[in-house]
């Protein structure tokens, strides 16, 4: 009797820790699915895989107090040609174009609901959608610190500009649908 107790409570033991292994295991990969690249450089800075990934869960925690929404269609078309006046301004005024460039970006994070100010925040509440385009977002911020300190030259600023362009079209690219049937609203990635 007190055998098969013991192998009773032997076993259930096993299977919590397969259990436990797998909903671990399903966590980590639906992490790695959402963040991507993001999600080795968390674990990377954090020096630890389950601290890394407590972050990423922090951050996800974080960005669904936010009020993230998509943009009316007018609005996307009017934060569309001001990029494009900030690409055209490129040719004559470099400098002036990545400054245009980071304002248009901003503008559109505030209005689609992002906290900005502070680049890491901003970098931490991106992440959650918008993971596949941080590497050009810091990029191009890096970039633009440096020129601010007058450290960049023309193909750096240009390079600038394609990295903030990259940022900008996933930013647009969520838009808001109108149903014919309800007149309901709905959000949908454009991808």
């Amino acid at each position: 009797m007190v055998i098969t107790l013991v192998v009773i409570i032997i076993a259930l033991l096993v299977v919590a820790g397969a259990v436990g292994f797998v909903l671990e295991r399903r966590r980590r990969d639906e992490l790695k699915q959402r963040f991507g690249p993001e999600y080795e450089k968390a674990v990377g800075e954090a020096g630890d895989r389950r601290r890394g990934e407590r972050e990423l869960v922090q951050r996800q925690k974080r960005h669904e107090q936010l009020d993230i929404r998509p943009l009316e269609p007018e609005r996307a078309q009017e934060y569309a040609a001001e990029w494009e006046a900030a690409q055209t301004r490129f040719v004559d005024d470099p400098h002036g174009a990545v400054r245009d460039a980071d304002t248009v970006i901003e503008a559109l994070m505030a209005e689609r609901g992002y906290p900005v100010g502070d680049f890491d925040t901003q970098v931490a509440d991106l992440s959650v959608e918008h993971a596949e385009v941080l590497q050009h977002y810091r990029a191009a911020h890096e970039i633009a610190t440096a020129a601010g300190a007058g450290d960049a030259d023309t193909e750096a600023l240009r390079r600038a500009m394609v990295h903030y362009r990259a940022l900008f079209t996933s930013l647009l690219e969520d838009r808001q649908e109108h149903t014919e049937e309800d007149g309901s609203v709905t959000s949908r990635r454009t991808r």
